[in-house]
Protein backbone atom coordinates (compact mmCIF):
# COMPACT_ATOMS: atom_id res chain seq x y z
CA UNK A 1 0.00 0.00 0.00
CA UNK A 2 1.14 3.80 -0.46
CA UNK A 3 0.24 5.39 2.93
CA UNK A 4 -2.43 8.15 3.75
CA UNK A 5 -3.38 7.47 7.12
CA UNK A 6 -2.07 10.20 8.77
CA UNK A 7 -1.93 13.37 8.25
CA UNK A 8 1.94 13.29 7.58
CA UNK A 9 0.60 11.91 4.48
CA UNK A 10 4.13 10.89 3.82
CA UNK A 11 2.73 8.52 0.72
CA UNK A 12 5.42 5.13 2.34
CA UNK A 13 5.44 1.78 0.77
CA UNK A 14 4.57 -0.27 3.40
CA UNK A 15 4.06 -4.22 2.48
CA UNK A 16 3.02 -6.60 4.96
CA UNK A 17 6.45 -6.39 7.25
CA UNK A 18 8.16 -3.42 6.24
CA UNK A 19 7.36 0.72 5.88
CA UNK A 20 9.81 3.21 4.82
CA UNK A 21 7.23 6.19 6.34
CA UNK A 22 7.55 8.09 9.36
CA UNK A 23 5.69 5.23 11.46
CA UNK A 24 8.55 2.67 10.70
CA UNK A 25 6.10 -0.23 10.50
CA UNK A 26 4.42 -2.68 7.37
CA UNK A 27 0.75 -3.10 6.84
CA UNK A 28 0.01 -6.00 8.84
CA UNK A 29 -0.95 -4.79 12.39
CA UNK A 30 2.29 -5.26 14.76
CA UNK A 31 1.27 -5.84 18.71
CA UNK A 32 3.54 -6.09 21.50
CA UNK A 33 1.39 -6.60 24.07
CA UNK A 34 -2.46 -7.13 25.31
CA UNK A 35 -2.88 -6.71 28.72
CA UNK A 36 -6.05 -5.80 31.73
CA UNK A 37 -5.35 -2.19 31.71
CA UNK A 38 -5.98 -0.91 35.09
CA UNK A 39 -4.38 2.51 35.21
CA UNK A 40 -6.38 4.40 32.51
CA UNK A 41 -9.06 6.78 33.50
CA UNK A 42 -11.67 5.13 36.19
CA UNK A 43 -14.30 5.22 33.55
CA UNK A 44 -12.10 3.18 30.94
CA UNK A 45 -10.51 0.61 33.63
CA UNK A 46 -13.26 0.17 35.82
CA UNK A 47 -12.51 -2.90 38.33
CA UNK A 48 -11.43 -5.48 35.46
CA UNK A 49 -9.65 -3.59 33.46
CA UNK A 50 -9.43 -2.27 29.93
CA UNK A 51 -8.37 -5.06 27.46
CA UNK A 52 -5.36 -2.59 25.90
CA UNK A 53 -3.46 -4.15 22.92
CA UNK A 54 -0.59 -2.08 22.37
CA UNK A 55 0.40 -1.39 18.50
CA UNK A 56 3.75 -0.95 17.17
CA UNK A 57 5.35 2.44 15.41
CA UNK A 58 3.74 5.56 15.69
CA UNK A 59 3.37 8.79 12.98
CA UNK A 60 4.07 11.14 16.10
CA UNK A 61 7.57 9.80 18.04
CA UNK A 62 7.74 12.26 20.97
CA UNK A 63 10.96 12.88 22.31
CA UNK A 64 10.03 11.85 25.50
CA UNK A 65 7.29 9.00 24.99
CA UNK A 66 7.20 6.32 27.80
CA UNK A 67 6.39 4.01 25.53
CA UNK A 68 9.48 4.74 23.22
CA UNK A 69 10.14 0.99 23.00
CA UNK A 70 7.81 0.59 20.69
CA UNK A 71 7.01 3.70 19.54
CA UNK A 72 10.23 4.56 18.09
CA UNK A 73 12.09 1.27 18.47
CA UNK A 74 8.88 -0.80 17.03
CA UNK A 75 9.29 -3.51 19.27
CA UNK A 76 6.30 -6.25 18.55
CA UNK A 77 5.27 -8.99 16.29
CA UNK A 78 3.21 -8.73 13.00
CA UNK A 79 -0.04 -10.52 12.73
CA UNK A 80 -2.62 -11.56 10.67
CA UNK A 81 -5.59 -9.71 10.55
CA UNK A 82 -8.04 -12.64 12.35
CA UNK A 83 -5.29 -12.99 15.01
CA UNK A 84 -6.12 -9.71 15.98
CA UNK A 85 -9.50 -10.41 16.08
CA UNK A 86 -8.44 -13.32 18.62
CA UNK A 87 -6.70 -11.66 20.94
CA UNK A 88 -9.76 -8.92 21.41
CA UNK A 89 -12.45 -11.72 22.42
CA UNK A 90 -9.19 -13.28 24.61
CA UNK A 91 -9.46 -9.85 26.42
CA UNK A 92 -13.02 -9.91 26.26
CA UNK A 93 -13.36 -13.91 27.81
CA UNK A 94 -11.05 -12.58 30.88
CA UNK A 95 -13.19 -9.84 32.08
CA UNK A 96 -12.26 -6.15 29.50
CA UNK A 97 -14.63 -3.78 30.10
CA UNK A 98 -13.68 -2.12 26.87
CA UNK A 99 -11.05 -2.76 23.81
CA UNK A 100 -8.30 -0.07 24.25
CA UNK A 101 -6.60 0.13 20.59
CA UNK A 102 -3.04 1.37 22.52
CA UNK A 103 -2.04 3.75 19.02
CA UNK A 104 -3.93 2.50 16.13
CA UNK A 105 -3.88 5.61 14.41
CA UNK A 106 -1.07 3.94 11.45
CA UNK A 107 -3.57 0.78 11.44
CA UNK A 108 -7.19 2.00 10.56
CA UNK A 109 -6.84 -0.04 7.34
CA UNK A 110 -6.75 -3.30 9.35
CA UNK A 111 -8.65 -1.98 12.31
CA UNK A 112 -11.59 -1.45 10.16
CA UNK A 113 -11.16 -5.10 8.83
CA UNK A 114 -11.32 -6.66 12.30
CA UNK A 115 -13.76 -4.46 13.53
CA UNK A 116 -16.68 -5.49 10.40
CA UNK A 117 -18.52 -7.59 12.83
CA UNK A 118 -19.12 -5.82 16.06
CA UNK A 119 -18.00 -6.89 19.68
CA UNK A 120 -19.65 -6.93 22.50
CA UNK A 121 -17.98 -4.49 24.69
CA UNK A 122 -17.11 -0.24 23.79
CA UNK A 123 -13.91 0.14 21.55
CA UNK A 124 -11.60 2.57 22.73
CA UNK A 125 -9.78 4.83 19.88
CA UNK A 126 -6.56 5.44 22.32
CA UNK A 127 -4.51 7.20 20.08
CA UNK A 128 -1.82 10.73 20.13
CA UNK A 129 -4.76 13.27 18.68
CA UNK A 130 -2.66 13.85 15.48
CA UNK A 131 -5.41 12.57 13.18
CA UNK A 132 -6.60 12.33 9.65
CA UNK A 133 -10.41 13.15 9.51
CA UNK A 134 -10.40 11.08 6.23
CA UNK A 135 -9.04 8.07 8.83
CA UNK A 136 -11.18 8.73 11.44
CA UNK A 137 -14.29 8.46 9.20
CA UNK A 138 -13.02 5.40 8.07
CA UNK A 139 -13.92 4.50 12.07
CA UNK A 140 -17.40 6.29 12.14
CA UNK A 141 -19.82 3.63 13.82
CA UNK A 142 -16.58 0.77 14.54
CA UNK A 143 -15.49 3.14 17.87
CA UNK A 144 -17.63 4.11 20.61
CA UNK A 145 -15.00 5.84 22.65
CA UNK A 146 -12.38 8.45 21.79
CA UNK A 147 -9.42 8.81 24.35
CA UNK A 148 -7.13 11.16 22.71
CA UNK A 149 -4.30 13.42 23.90
CA UNK A 150 -4.07 17.30 22.97
CA UNK A 151 -0.43 17.56 23.73
CA UNK A 152 -0.04 20.76 22.09
CA UNK A 153 -1.59 24.18 21.74
CA UNK A 154 2.11 25.77 21.11
CA UNK A 155 3.29 25.26 17.32
CA UNK A 156 7.17 25.47 18.28
CA UNK A 157 6.51 23.50 21.08
CA UNK A 158 5.04 20.67 18.80
CA UNK A 159 7.42 20.89 16.18
CA UNK A 160 10.39 20.52 18.66
CA UNK A 161 9.21 17.26 20.50
CA UNK A 162 7.05 15.90 17.79
CA UNK A 163 8.31 16.83 14.31
CA UNK A 164 4.56 18.13 13.49
CA UNK A 165 4.31 21.65 13.62
CA UNK A 166 1.05 21.75 13.13
CA UNK A 167 -0.16 19.45 16.10
CA UNK A 168 -1.93 22.35 17.56
CA UNK A 169 -4.31 22.41 14.58
CA UNK A 170 -4.86 19.11 13.41
CA UNK A 171 -5.46 17.87 16.65
CA UNK A 172 -8.32 20.46 17.30
CA UNK A 173 -9.72 19.55 14.28
CA UNK A 174 -9.57 15.53 14.62
CA UNK A 175 -10.79 16.05 18.47
CA UNK A 176 -14.05 17.52 16.93
CA UNK A 177 -14.70 14.88 14.50
CA UNK A 178 -14.20 12.66 17.45
CA UNK A 179 -17.19 14.40 19.46
CA UNK A 180 -19.51 14.57 16.17
CA UNK A 181 -19.33 11.17 16.05
CA UNK A 182 -19.97 10.15 19.65
CA UNK A 183 -22.04 13.12 20.56
CA UNK A 184 -22.00 13.35 24.78
CA UNK A 185 -20.51 10.81 26.68
CA UNK A 186 -22.88 8.49 28.31
CA UNK A 187 -21.94 6.02 31.42
CA UNK A 188 -23.45 3.08 32.47
CA UNK A 189 -24.83 2.11 36.20
CA UNK A 190 -21.46 1.39 36.95
CA UNK A 191 -19.80 4.64 36.01
CA UNK A 192 -18.35 2.75 33.00
CA UNK A 193 -17.89 4.77 29.73
CA UNK A 194 -20.05 3.70 26.91
CA UNK A 195 -19.74 5.84 24.53
CA UNK A 196 -18.27 9.64 24.30
CA UNK A 197 -14.86 11.71 23.87
CA UNK A 198 -11.75 11.49 26.73
CA UNK A 199 -9.36 14.35 25.95
CA UNK A 200 -6.41 13.76 27.57
CA UNK A 201 -3.42 16.61 28.53
CA UNK A 202 0.16 15.83 29.79
CA UNK A 203 1.30 18.71 31.68
CA UNK A 204 4.97 19.15 30.58
CA UNK A 205 7.58 20.58 32.84
CA UNK A 206 7.80 24.77 32.88
CA UNK A 207 5.05 24.54 30.17
CA UNK A 208 2.32 26.37 31.96
CA UNK A 209 1.26 28.60 29.16
CA UNK A 210 0.84 25.40 26.61
CA UNK A 211 -1.63 23.82 29.12
CA UNK A 212 -3.37 27.04 29.49
CA UNK A 213 -4.14 27.32 26.36
CA UNK A 214 -5.16 23.75 25.79
CA UNK A 215 -7.66 24.10 29.17
CA UNK A 216 -9.32 27.30 27.08
CA UNK A 217 -9.26 25.19 23.99
CA UNK A 218 -11.68 22.64 25.88
CA UNK A 219 -13.55 25.31 27.99
CA UNK A 220 -14.15 27.00 24.41
CA UNK A 221 -15.16 24.13 22.38
CA UNK A 222 -16.87 22.04 24.06
CA UNK A 223 -18.81 24.33 26.47
CA UNK A 224 -22.29 22.93 26.73
CA UNK A 225 -21.11 19.78 26.22
CA UNK A 226 -20.38 16.57 27.57
CA UNK A 227 -16.72 15.36 27.39
CA UNK A 228 -14.57 14.14 29.79
CA UNK A 229 -11.10 16.44 30.16
CA UNK A 230 -7.72 14.45 31.76
CA UNK A 231 -5.30 16.69 32.95
CA UNK A 232 -2.54 14.64 33.75
CA UNK A 233 0.96 15.15 35.54
CA UNK A 234 2.54 11.38 35.63
CA UNK A 235 5.32 13.33 33.46
CA UNK A 236 8.64 11.53 33.84
CA UNK A 237 11.60 12.03 31.16
CA UNK A 238 11.89 8.91 28.63
CA UNK A 239 13.37 8.57 25.17
CA UNK A 240 15.28 11.15 23.84
CA UNK A 241 14.82 13.63 26.95
CA UNK A 242 17.38 11.55 28.87
CA UNK A 243 20.24 11.50 26.77
CA UNK A 244 19.97 15.02 24.19
CA UNK A 245 20.41 17.87 26.13
CA UNK A 246 18.23 20.08 23.33
CA UNK A 247 15.46 18.82 25.55
CA UNK A 248 17.30 19.30 28.92
CA UNK A 249 14.22 21.88 29.96
CA UNK A 250 12.00 18.75 30.09
CA UNK A 251 14.34 16.71 31.62
CA UNK A 252 12.23 16.49 34.99
CA UNK A 253 8.98 16.28 36.42
CA UNK A 254 6.51 18.60 36.73
CA UNK A 255 6.57 20.98 39.14
CA UNK A 256 3.87 20.35 42.30
CA UNK A 257 3.00 24.36 42.17
CA UNK A 258 2.39 24.50 38.34
CA UNK A 259 -0.03 21.71 38.38
CA UNK A 260 -2.03 22.68 41.22
CA UNK A 261 -2.01 26.12 39.72
CA UNK A 262 -3.15 24.42 36.36
CA UNK A 263 -5.92 22.19 38.14
CA UNK A 264 -7.25 25.72 39.79
CA UNK A 265 -7.23 27.15 36.13
CA UNK A 266 -9.27 24.09 35.09
CA UNK A 267 -11.39 24.46 37.96
CA UNK A 268 -12.01 28.65 37.18
CA UNK A 269 -12.63 27.66 33.10
CA UNK A 270 -15.82 25.68 34.61
CA UNK A 271 -14.68 22.19 32.70
CA UNK A 272 -17.54 20.24 34.23
CA UNK A 273 -16.44 16.62 33.49
CA UNK A 274 -13.31 15.14 34.17
CA UNK A 275 -9.95 13.69 36.05
CA UNK A 276 -7.16 15.30 37.79
CA UNK A 277 -3.88 12.95 39.32
CA UNK A 278 -1.74 13.20 42.64
CA UNK A 279 1.68 13.64 41.45
CA UNK A 280 2.53 10.16 43.36
CA UNK A 281 1.32 8.85 39.88
CA UNK A 282 4.94 10.44 38.23
CA UNK A 283 6.75 6.72 39.19
CA UNK A 284 7.67 4.40 36.30
CA UNK A 285 6.24 1.14 38.10
CA UNK A 286 2.76 2.56 35.85
CA UNK A 287 4.34 1.72 32.53
CA UNK A 288 4.08 -1.72 31.37
CA UNK A 289 6.41 -3.92 31.01
CA UNK A 290 6.63 -4.40 26.99
CA UNK A 291 7.95 -7.35 26.80
CA UNK A 292 6.06 -9.09 24.28
CA UNK A 293 3.30 -11.59 25.11
CA UNK A 294 2.07 -12.20 21.59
Amino acid sequence: MICGECPRKCGAVRDREYGNGVCGVGELPKVVKVMLHKWEEPCISGEKGSGAVFFSGCSLKCVFCQNYEISVESKGKYITISHLRKLFEQLIDEGAHNINLVNPTHYVHAIKKVLEEKLPVPVVYNCGGYESIDALREMNGKVQIYLADYKYSDNNMAKKYSGAGDYPEVAAEAIKEMYRQTGDFELDSSGMMTRGVIIRHLVLPGAAENSKKVIDFVAREFKGKKVMFSLMGQYLPFGKVLSDNRYAEINKKVAAPMYRKLCQYMEACQIEYGYTQQLSAADSKYKPDFECNI
